[in-house]
């Protein structure tokens, strides 16, 4: 099977997210990497990325000189991936879909609701792809937990709970770290820290297994070391739009939880159970009966979670392993439109560009809750 051109910004050797990117982009065989930005030093990104493989012609300074490099080219990527802090990605997410490249953009997509959409919009008037890297959707016990709801077999849906919750903020020594400090300045990340940062994904995990949309909610944003501009714990009751009722815990102040990513599902007919940090099994309780744990591998899953594991029951499978069937969905669906044909349904359930921009919708809207002492605020319901 030919490979696909890929490029990514951003990412580069110092990145936390780069190489779960460069790993899971490649792990199929179904991307190259052919050109690569990665770095805001210029020299650094260059030098990276031809050490990496990236043919020193195609390794730039930044993401302008890259688009304006590949543009041109009959063998230019097929894919962009956009690494880059928050606060870059609307303009270059908007540059690479105008310039006609399907675009996987690190979340939160952007920083407001109206550039979120505004980059929903153009990737539909360039018929272009535009992803969003919730990478956690790509585990296969999720996409069960989906399948299972999906196929009616927790009931109607009552209740969602949904945590990102661990400790990797919780020392006050950390206040001038780089690594740290950043992700408490609005204007790098906006009106949210931990909620934007991580209970996003959390929030987007709830809205992805039960299909449903963020309707409304109530937030209390608190920050538990002095000196920080933006929350570094939040509490968010919600309702969704066919009537379930979720909450949401985001804190880095949790020690003791190394990672923190959990989801429960709650329906009339029995309730789901998952962790990131044991991604290979899920608790399922039919009601009425004793709790099972679904193995990841086993024979009684459903074809979205047997597609999606990579190796045999018993051996655990990792967070690149997640972003690798991401990429691969995105490489099906890609090569589908290159050949004339329709894609496999099963490779359709990656995170798309609406839903990006409604979970900043939900966030915005948590803000503002918070900042009026918890008040029910309505989230937009859009699309285009």
């Amino acid at each position: 099977m030919e490979r696909l051109a890929w490029g990514l910004v951003g990412g580069g050797e110092d990145s936390q997210i780069g190489f779960a990117h460069r790993a899971g982009a490649t792990l199929d065989r179904r991307f190259e990497l052919v050109a690569g930005a990665m770095d805001a030093d210029p020299a650094r990104g260059r030098e990276y990325a031809k050490r990496i493989g990236v043919e020193p012609d195609r390794a730039y300074g930044d993401w302008r000189e890259m688009l304006d490099g590949e543009r041109i080219r009959d063998d230019r990527p097929h894919l962009v991936t956009v690494a880059t802090p928050n606060a870059t990605h609307f303009e270059i997410s908007k540059s690479y879909l105008e310039a006609g490249f399907h675009v996987l953009c690190e979340k939160p997509l952007t920083m407001t609701p109206d550039s979120a959409w505004e980059l929903c919009k153009i990737a539909r008037a360039n018929g272009r792809i535009l992803a969003v890297n919730y990478g956690y959707s790509g585990y296969p016990m999720l996409r069960q937990a989906k399948a299972m709801v999906r196929r009616g077999e927790l009931g109607r849906i009552r209740v969602v709970v949904a945590e990102f919750a661990g400790g990797f903020l919780a020392d006050a020594r950390d206040m001038e770290n780089p690594r740290v400090k950043w992700r408490f300045d609005p204007e790098q990340v906006g009106v949210s820290s931990i909620t934007g940062d991580a209970g996003i994904h959390a929030l987007h995990a709830a809205c992805f297994a039960t299909g449903q949309n963020v309707r409304s909610l109530s937030a209390d944003f608190a920050t538990g070391i002095e000196g920080r501009k933006l929350e570094d714990d939040s509490l968010i009751a919600f309702r969704m739009t066919s009537g379930t009722v979720g909450r949401l815990w985001s804190s880095g102040l949790a020690i003791g939880r190394a990672h923190g990513l959990t989801l429960q599902i709650f329906g009339e007919r029995g309730g789901l159970q998952w962790q990131q940090e044991h991604p290979g099994q899920i608790k399922w309780t039919p009601l009425g009966e004793a709790t099972q744990i679904l193995e990841k591998g086993g024979s009684n899953l459903h074809p979205e979670a047997e597609r999606a594991a990579r190796i045999p029951i018993g051996h655990p499978e990792g967070m690149v392993f997640a972003f690798s069937n991401i990429y691969r969905d995105l490489a099906d669906v890609i090569a589908s439109a290159l050949n004339g044909r329709e894609p496999d349904p099963l490779a359709l359930d990656f995170p798309r560009a609406t839903d990006g921009a409604h979970s900043i919708d939900a966030i915005h809207a948590a803000a503002k809750s918070a900042e009026l002492n918890g008040i029910w605020t309505e989230v937009p319901q859009r699309s285009i």
